[in-house]
């Protein structure tokens, strides 16, 4: 069985206040990439900020309010949900993940509890799209290793993009270094 984990696929990454042309352009490969699931588990993740976002640790840093909860910068790409919606009707299941930081505490936990006919032994593949590849796929990509360490996991290069394409690559570089499978790289 695949777990497809699509990362951060929100407004604010894609054509909002962190919004880049590289993310624009992954919108419809993501799509694809989902359309393409059959019998397979979709874990999306939201990156959720608050109202007090420049006082957080990450704030500090990236002085930029984003994905501050419930506005439409938050939400995840229309299109996304739209095939996220039809990707249902093929009898896929879907968890959806509201995250504090870059990465979520992977735990083979979560998925007894959210999945409960679910198998971990049935894991064959991870892969994992998304936004930001020097970000949040960097650090949801090391969280799954931890947890799920004899799963191949494949992060498709074509289906992410970074902060800058400069650091895209680095992130991939760092990934393909650490025994990931990066694909259209």
């Amino acid at each position: 069985m695949k777990l497809l984990f699509v990362i951060d696929m929100q407004n604010d990454f894609i054509d909002g206040v962190l919004g880049t042309p590289e993310a624009q352009a992954i919108v419809s490969k993501v799509v694809e990439k989902i359309n393409s699931m059959d019998n397979g588990i979709i874990i999306l993740t939201k990156d959720t900020h608050y109202n007090d976002y420049l006082k957080t640790e990450e704030g500090k840093h990236l002085p930029i309010p984003h994905c501050i909860i419930d506005t439409d910068g938050w939400k995840l790409n229309f299109k996304v949900l739209v095939a996220v919606y039809r990707s249902r009707k093929r009898k896929n299941l879907i968890g959806l993940i509201n995250k504090p930081t870059f990465g979520y505490t992977w735990n083979n936990e979560y998925f007894v509890e959210s999945f409960y006919n679910f198998n971990l032994n049935d894991i064959t593949e991870i892969e994992i799209v998304g936004l930001d590849t020097d970000f949040c796929v960097l650090a949801n990509a090391f969280g799954l290793k931890v947890a799920f360490p004899n799963i191949l996991i494949t992060i498709d290069a074509a289906c992410c993009a970074g902060s800058t394409p400069e650091w895209h690559e680095k992130a991939l570089d760092i990934l393909e270094h650490c025994h990931f499978n990066v694909i259209n790289k």
